[in-house]
């Protein structure tokens, strides 16, 4: 049974054409046979993730693929016809790798080998790459990209900053000053161009992705763009309604009106007090949550005013 496409690349089926194309860039750093010289394991494994990619990145290819399954697609196209017309060279010259041959797609000889496999030279398209004649292995490499996890607290999201960041790097600790954009949220990445493995043979280093995550606050929840807190008041404060101080964010003090009549679990908006939008203009919004205390501990006086609200329907 022929392999399949999508999981050769580690994508689903619904995958887009960008997501097909960062998957095969991230397999072919890893299996490329500059940086696995004379291993026969990671030389398959790149023909393999070569060969889908050269289908699921065909609009056309693609298209059989998915109608026809693996093993009658491999009946419909050679060797030949699978990479005709495919520029991987594009891919791997980012990588400061050599690649299939000068000038872009590379042309094939006419081949009338069909079915699986890479049978002799003239249907292998990757005879060049693999010591069929021209030697790449004094070729600058780009380096490794490097991720790790950042914390920050939920001001550092909402308002940016300026950080220095101590990055474990070839055995050593780095500090890198990084700026945390205004308005990022958790779940995000930065990238620091070049600030990741060094590259080969004086190939550019790598990238470093930081993965964004927030510590906890004590008094306030992000959600999205907007800002939530919790404000506890009495009952007569709900039913008679008020005004109330509360904080925001960026350590002022605002006061906002509680209506009479006000449930527990009622949200006020307070628009404009949320997180900056981080590639537009404007700002979410702060909510304030009420939650109704009820006392535990009543005064006599207290409990007959109480008894005689019942009595009249409350």
């Amino acid at each position: 049974m022929a392999d399949d496409y999508y999981k050769t690349l580690g994508v689903e089926k619904s995958a887009s054409a960008e997501e097909i194309k960062k998957a095969y860039r991230k397999l072919a750093l890893k299996y490329h046979p500059d940086r696995n010289p004379n291993n026969k394991a990671s030389e398959e494994k790149f023909k393999k993730i070569s060969e889908a990619y050269a289908v699921l990145s065909d609009t056309e290819k693609k298209q059989q693929y998915d109608q026809f399954g693996s093993d009658q697609f491999r009946q419909r196209y050679s060797q030949e016809d699978i990479f005709r017309g495919v520029d991987l060279d594009e891919i791997l010259r980012g990588f400061g790798f050599g690649g299939f041959g000068r000038g872009g797609a590379r042309t094939y000889r006419t081949s009338t080998r069909r079915g699986g496999g890479f049978g002799g030279a003239e249907a292998d398209p990757f005879a060049d790459l693999f010591g069929g004649g021209q030697g790449y292995s004094n070729i600058p490499q780009q380096g490794q990209d490097l991720e790790y996890n950042l914390a920050i607290t939920l001001e550092e999201s909402v308002f940016g900053a300026e950080k220095k960041v101590a990055v474990p790097h070839d055995g050593k600790v780095e500090e890198i000053n990084i700026r945390i954009p205004a308005g990022i949220a958790a779940g995000k990445k930065l990238r620091l161009a070049g600030k990741g493995s060094p590259g080969a043979l004086g190939g550019h280093p790598g990238d470093l992705y930081l993965h964004i995550s927030l510590l906890p606050h004590p008094i306030f929840a992000r959600d999205g763009n907007d800002i939530y807190l919790e404000k506890t008041v009495t009952f007569t404060q709900a039913a008679l309604g008020f005004t109330v101080d509360v904080p925001t964010l960026d350590g002022t003090t605002k006061r906002i009106k509680i209506p009479p009549g006000t449930q527990n679990n009622t949200k006020i908006r307070m628009k404009g007090y949320g997180v900056p939008l981080l590639k537009s203009a404007g700002k979410g919004d702060q909510f304030v949550k009420i939650s109704i205390q009820v006392p535990k501990n009543l005064t006599d006086r207290q409990l007959q005013l109480l008894k005689k609200l019942a009595e009249e329907g409350m």
